[in-house]
């Protein structure tokens, strides 16, 4: 089966995928879904005075704020009406999946199959606008505190801000599973990359635009270039490493004949927890700074400017924290999205096996020790990539939008959705290949 398939995926050309309606009808509502997305990025928050705004955001921009507004596609910047993005659903997804491993009733309800995941869904999407509500609000308090930003403070622009704000993620969030559904591709995740792939041109440009006035020399531009090739590339063939478990199934007697046992593989892969580790430890490393960029550096204490100072972004304290944060998020998500004990118990009650490990709990604990191997290499390499941009961004000042935790997301959902459509493409000439075979059995039988 494994040869089939990837013998049909070797001889997938564009013929098969011009017969690909249902394919074609899919990338067509995908790409639509994402052009309303952008356009909503350039839509402005009523109320605001775009130039004061944008002097205000210039000041904040190495913060936590300039990352929010790179996974928000520069909305933030513009202060558009999708300024939050998509990131209160993920953050509200994120605390869902630790409580199930926390709360025992969340955990039923993630056993009980379909009808559990709906309903925490359900739950995503209340913490969802929670989250967007307490942020938006804050966003309010936050423009109103700036000179001149909003043109008439007060309550009727916090209510009005706060609905906006809110009803955009909200949306996104619709559109989002609406891609997941009807399209190609991981809708929320796509999102993302748009987002970010958006912003991309402007920040080659801006590169560009430094060589050009002398800021920044030609071999440097050069070998900036290269290394995001090498980047790429190594993101590229790290994202696809797996370590495969042989999985035994033992003989089965059906009727009077024998069956030999069949066996496949346990994929654990290298990086299973994505780009949860970088975003988070991004989030949690910038929050201190633009907290108090808001509230004013000159009323803290000494020893708070010292910390912040310590902790600015490129700083070497910044980026030892930033290192063991990425570290302890990978083993912690890991141990979130992937449980070893209920994969053994499912290999155990089809009758799979490893062999030469007893089936049950001595399975668990090799599949555990297998996976905290590879998660160590995994943590590994999200450091080594989030820390070279990072370094050269300190270095070099190259723009924010080159770092490694943009270039991981965009490779990351690259690879995932180019996966997808070569699995409908196979699938649609496997279903070919079935119809052929019927009209020859049909043809035999006359």
């Amino acid at each position: 089966m494994a040869s089939a398939a990837e013998q049909l995926a070797a001889n997938l050309n564009f013929s098969a995928f011009a017969k690909a309606e249902d394919l074609k009808k899919r990338i067509w509502f995908t790409l639509g879904a994402l052009l309303v997305y952008r356009l909503g990025t350039y839509i402005p928050l009523p109320g605001i005075n775009p130039e004061a705004f944008a002097q205000a955001f210039a000041q904040q921009a190495g913060g936590v704020l300039g990352l929010f507004n790179m996974f928000a596609g520069g909305a933030v910047e513009r202060m558009a009406i999708f300024a939050l993005g998509i990131m209160p659903y993920i953050s509200a997804s994120i605390i869902m999946q630790l409580m199930t491993s926390v709360v025992p009733t969340l955990e039923q309800l993630k056993k009980e199959g379909e009808q559990g995941r709906k309903v925490i869904n359900q739950y995503t999407r209340y913490g969802t606008v929670l989250l967007a509500t307490m942020q938006a609000y804050g966003i309010s308090i936050g423009l109103e505190s700036g000179t001149n930003i909003v043109t008439d403070p007060g309550w009727f622009f916090r209510i009005s801000t706060v609905i906006t704000l809110v009803g955009g993620t909200m949306f996104l969030m619709w559109l989002g599973e609406q891609i997941t559904a009807r399209g190609i591709g991981n809708g929320i995740s796509l999102i993302i990359f748009a987002g970010i792939v958006a912003a991309l041109p402007g920040a080659i440009a801006s590169m560009l635009e430094l060589g050009r006035t002398g800021a920044m020399s030609t071999g440097l531009i050069i070998m900036v270039i290269v290394i995001a090739i090498a980047v790429i590339a190594f993101i590229v063939f790290m994202e696809r490493a797996q370590r495969r478990l042989l999985i035994q199934y033992p003989k089965r007697q059906v009727g009077n004949r024998m069956f030999q046992g069949d066996s496949s593989h346990l994929p654990l892969k290298l990086n299973t927890a994505g780009v949860i580790p970088p975003i988070f430890a991004s989030s949690l490393l910038l929050l201190p700074a633009t907290l108090a960029g808001f509230s004013g550096t000159t009323d803290l204490p000494g020893w708070a400017t010292t910390v912040l100072a310590l902790l600015g972004h490129g700083q070497p304290l910044y980026m030892l924290f930033y290192a063991v944060m990425i570290g302890f998020f990978a083993f912690f998500y890991t141990a979130v999205v992937f449980n070893p004990k209920d994969t053994a118990d499912n290999l155990k009650s089809h009758g799979g096996f490893i062999p030469g490990i007893r089936p049950g709990e001595r399975t668990a604990e090799y599949i555990d020790f297998v996976l905290t191997r590879i998660t160590t290499v995994g943590a590994i390499y999200l450091i080594f990539v989030c820390l070279l941009p990072e370094v050269l961004i300190a270095q070099t000042g190259i723009p924010f939008y080159l770092g490694g935790t943009s270039l991981l997301i965009v490779v990351s959902v690259t690879l995932d959705t180019v996966a997808q459509i070569q699995g409908h493409l196979i699938a649609q000439q496997y279903e070919g290949l079935i119809k052929k075979s019927k009209l020859r059995g049909g043809k035999r039988g006359r």
